[in-house]
């Protein structure tokens, strides 16, 4: 039986006392129902029901609705933002920076907590640098005494200083995971809103575009990076994580390992770059990863970016160009060619199509159709 009716559950702390919300649209089923609940209360400040947060509430918000409403917890039972990726949990950077006298440095609960948790450690990076950034504002006060108007505030002082959404949303997650995870405090900054996501259209290259890329490139190294990420539509991640068995030319394959979600996939490999790959292996020899630094460790993702923008300066062309915007470019490029936007999705690992549509909105065979009204 399909159930219009849900209610959602969330994590409440109210006079200091862990809570689970009940948040619906008013609906008087689901009202009488509710007050059936043991010691069930309303809150104004939240502006839904509460029980006391154990698991015989749980138990019996489960077995009070069944068949009659959806429950849904997604924001109620703990996520992770972890992966299980091959890399070692490092902090030891934290430690090795010079300790400045009125510097706050991100507690050692913090960082043992996303060790825990198994953060990668590109996020742990941004979660620190954000925590932070956020306690030295309140250089003279104690952490744990900040309240909801201070981190807003805080938030204001980003937006004035005209720090991306993206920022705003990480120095968000940052703050709520102490207070919440390390601290244990479920949801302490409930009401602490988040900037919209914007929706914006990516930047795309032309094809002449990106040959004038490959050809300016330095050197034969740099020449199959940037020809790898345009002709495979690699992640710089992705790139960087390439091993040599990841290239298997005789299916014309590339295997791609723990991509974003934690997924493995193929992508394609182009004849082209084939060819400028066995001439890179006999020049460089690498042993472990397809690109490898001096000391043939693994390749880092600042010189990655470095090649790609200032090859692209090199050939001239005028606007800023990363990593992603020769991923943006492959999968754009495809879509004008025909090819089928089911195939495009499975070759950038993306969950759904609907991420794919996107580049329905800048390849120039959705307009071709179409007459301008001053030409009519």
């Amino acid at each position: 039986m399909a159930l219009n009716l849900h209610i959602t559950l969330k994590h409440l702390l109210i006079d200091d006392v862990p809570q689970i919300g009940l948040k619906f649209y008013a609906n008087s089923t689901i009202e009488i129902l509710i007050k059936e609940l043991e010691d069930v209360k309303w809150s104004k400040e939240f502006t839904m029901f509460y029980v006391r947060n154990t698991k015989a509430n749980l138990d019996a918000i489960f077995k009070l609705f069944k068949g009659v409403a959806w429950i849904d917890t997604k924001y109620f039972f703990e996520k992770t933002r972890a992966k299980n990726l091959d890399e070692t949990f490092d902090a030891s950077w934290v430690y090795k920076r010079n300790r400045h006298e009125n510097y706050k440095f991100c507690p050692d609960s913090y960082l043992q907590k996303l060790e825990l948790k198994k953060y990668a450690n590109n996020t742990v990076k941004t979660y620190v640098s954000c925590f932070e950034s956020f306690i030295n504002y309140y250089n003279d006060q104690d952490i744990n005494t900040l309240d909801e108007n201070d981190i807003r505030n805080y938030l204001e002082y980003l937006i004035k200083t005209e720090r991306s959404d993206s920022y705003i949303n990480q120095a968000v997650n940052s703050i709520k995971f102490y207070y919440e995870t390390v601290l244990g405090l479920p949801n302490r900054f409930y009401s602490i809103e988040r900037p919209r996501k914007s929706k914006k259209l990516p930047v795309v290259l032309s094809k002449p575009e990106v040959l004038s890329i490959i050809s300016n490139a330095n050197n034969l190294k740099h020449k199959c990076i940037i020809s790898l990420l345009y002709s495979a539509g690699l992640r710089r991640s992705e790139l960087l994580n390439l091993k040599l068995t990841d290239i298997e030319s005789k299916r014309m394959l590339i295997k791609v390992r723990d991509a974003k979600g934690n997924k493995d996939r193929y992508t394609i490999l182009s004849e082209k770059v084939l060819k400028d790959l066995r001439e890179y292996y006999k020049q460089y020899r690498p042993t472990n990863y397809l690109f490898e630094g001096q000391n043939k460790d693994q390749y880092s993702a600042n010189s990655v970016g470095k090649v790609v923008s200032n090859t692209a300066k090199q050939a001239g062309v005028k606007i800023p160009v990363t990593a992603h915007t020769l991923r943006h470019s492959f999968a754009t490029h495809l879509l004008e060619a025909g090819t089928d936007i089911r195939y495009i999705q499975l070759l950038l690992g993306h969950n759904s199509t609907k991420t794919t549509e996107i580049y329905t909105h800048v390849a120039k065979n959705s307009f071709s159709s179409i007459k301008n009204p001053l030409d009519l």
